[in-house]
């Protein structure tokens, strides 16, 4: 795992859309979706519950989340 997947996750969690952090990391929405797939795969878990409207955090993804922004803090 990367720290730049961190960045990404936090980054779609927080703008609460994958297409709208695609935008705001320069990056097209089916790159950050293939690095989440791969993230998702890599964890064992489902951190997303997809949605037209909204992203969501499963509860794996919640503690996720958590996680990933005290690591990020870090560097």
């Amino acid at each position: 795992m990367d720290i730049r997947v961190l960045r990404y996750f936090i980054a779609a969690v927080e703008a609460e859309s994958i297409t709208r952090a695609a935008e705001r990391l320069y990056l097209t929405q089916p790159t950050l979706s293939r690095q989440f797939m791969e993230l998702e795969e890599e964890l064992g878990h489902k951190l997303f519950v997809r949605s037209n409207k909204k992203l969501r955090l499963t509860a794996k993804g919640e503690l996720f989340y958590e996680r990933a922004r005290s690591i990020v803090e870090l560097c």
